[in-house]
């Protein structure tokens, strides 16, 4: 099941001093369930004037079942929902603008699909202990992630060299500091 997707901020493309527009770019913020995907997604989104997507909205709804079961993602299931954020994330790029997606992208796989060759798509790894995580978490009630599937994330959690290791441990504010300061935009 598709849902509309959040619009924060402007859609027009952002340009740089220069003038050379740096809206054709997707930044990808992964990370375990809890680590401020959406909180840090929607900030920056707001100060570039990009498309805000948060993967949670694109899952079918057999996977957002089994999630409120508890029950773990199979690779099978996860699949045919990356595809689907690889092209909303490349028309955002065809057309021109850029967009932030929110999606745990824990393997190295998965990103590959999310990726799907183009260099116009960058991830930010918002890393956290699991402690520091676990704590947020229980402080907040999602939708349909259970606080009790943390553990089986950090376990499949992939880390990936090419990916923006961004500190959470301070305020959403500072993240959203680095990831504009390590991709330079």
């Amino acid at each position: 099941m598709d849902r509309k997707h959040r619009i924060i901020g402007p859609t027009a493309q952002a340009e740089t001093k220069e003038g050379s527009v740096r809206g054709r770019l997707a930044v990808v913020l992964m990370g375990v369930t809890g680590c401020g995907k959406t909180t840090i997604g929607e900030l920056l989104s707001r100060e570039l004037g990009w498309v805000f997507l948060d993967g949670d909205d694109f899952h079918p709804e057999a996977n957002v079942r089994k999630m409120a079961e508890g029950l773990p993602l199979t690779d099978d299931d996860r699949y045919p929902w990356l595809e689907r954020l690889a092209t909303v994330m490349g028309d955002r790029i065809d057309a021109g603008t850029g967009c932030i997606l929110a999606c745990s992208a824990l393997k190295e796989s998965y990103r590959k699909i999310l990726a799907g060759g183009r260099e116009e798509i960058r991830f930010a790894h918002l890393k956290g202990t699991q402690e520091l995580i676990g704590r947020r978490l229980s402080g907040r009630k999602h939708r349909y992630m259970p606080a009790s599937l943390l553990r089986s994330q950090f376990e499949a959690l992939e880390e990936s060299p090419d990916s923006l290791v961004v500190d959470i441990t301070g305020a959403p504010q500072d993240a959203v500091w680095q990831i504009r300061r390590g991709f330079e935009i």
